[in-house]
């Protein structure tokens, strides 16, 4: 059958292709798109080609290259010996922005009944976003902080909220995501860059300053800035991974107030669920989807828009341009 995807030739350059996909093999699953997220930050980063050597980045993009992790599919074609399975089932699947694709069962997570498929595709990020707050070990009253309110960004303000943190401060430049972020349990908002916000996180904390801190803005000058925040031994979590990293400097305070600096990566789940490690992949996302069924979280009001496959080179170049208006936007593979 033939089947659309996205593309990116070479950088800066966005086309929508077509492919001859061939009936699953066996243990292979065939699936058919419903509902692909695009990961604004590390799609445009992986669009733009500019990359220090050696960092993940580079190593990852090479063109042409194929953008998209977050996707909902069911399932239309089984091979034989796979087991658990049924065609017409809705799944989460890690998976670039393409109309039809084959994939394997270890790759693909069930989304239960009550959850859109729009809300489902956000279970990829809410893993990344789930491990950096678990990556803080955080302690029940902590004063908190998070810096830059894109799509990690507003993830990881409800996650805190749940996790029982006493004061949420969310900082960015964009008075629109504050304000989503506020109506998702921000108790405080700043339109600030990091260093702006300093003064006034000081007055909120009475001068203590923040426990911890999540930079998931992506810019290299940020992590100084947000190391300026904390109080001594206090934890700045790098979410956003800058593609240069030759850029960033730590600036001072961190030796004499002994601050912590914990990197976090979607893929540092637990590979296998056992007592000690019972955190994988799976069960986060699972505990995700609950969160969104019971009402703890939600992120179907930070959808913001929504485009057939076949606009995605008016997409990107809009994203390219300015992606502050911007937070969740969603390629509706029923529109083809």
């Amino acid at each position: 059958m033939k089947s659309v995807y996205i593309s990116f030739p070479e950088a800066n350059k966005v086309t929508v292709e077509e492919e001859e996909v061939l009936p699953p093999q066996e243990g292979e699953i065939l699936c058919q798109a419903e509902k692909s997220l695009i990961s604004i930050g590390t799609e445009t980063y992986c669009l733009r080609g500019i990359f220090d050597p050696g960092t993940n980045w580079a190593s990852w993009v090479k063109y042409p290259f194929r953008p998209g992790y977050s996707m909902v599919a069911r399932i239309v074609g089984l091979g034989k010996g796979i087991q658990g399975y049924r065609e017409g089932d809705r799944v989460l699947v890690s998976a670039p922005h393409q109309q039809f694709f084959k994939t394997t069962p270890d790759r693909v997570l069930p989304v239960p009944d009550g959850l859109s498929s729009e809300e489902a595709t956000w279970g990829a990020l809410a893993c990344t976003t789930q491990l950096a707050v678990r990556r803080a070990e955080l302690e029940l009253g902590e004063t908190v902080g998070v810096v830059g309110l894109g799509m990690l960004g507003q993830l990881i303000v409800q996650y805190l909220w749940v996790a029982g943190a006493r004061k949420i401060i969310a900082v960015d430049t964009v008075q629109n995501r504050l304000d989503m972020a506020k109506a998702h349990a921000a108790t405080h908002i700043l339109n600030a860059t990091a260093e702006g916000a300093r003064q006034q996180i000081a007055e909120i904390t009475k001068g203590r300053m923040l426990d911890a801190v999540w930079d998931v803005t992506g810019h290299p000058a940020a992590l100084a800035q947000c190391i300026q925040l904390l109080r001594k031994r206090g934890r700045v979590i790098l979410v956003g991974d800058t593609p240069t990293p030759t850029q960033q400097h730590l600036g001072p305070g961190v030796v004499s107030n002994s601050i912590a600096i914990l990197g976090i990566h979607g893929n540092s789940s637990a590979p296998y669920f056992s007592e000690f490690t019972p955190w994988t992949r799976e069960e986060i996302i699972t505990l995700f989807y609950d969160y969104l069924l019971q009402g703890r979280m939600r992120v179907s009001d930070l959808i913001t828009h929504r485009h057939t496959p076949l606009e995605a080179p008016q997409v990107y170049e809009r994203l390219l341009i300015n992606r502050s208006s911007s937070i969740g936007v969603i390629f509706d593979w029923g529109q083809l």
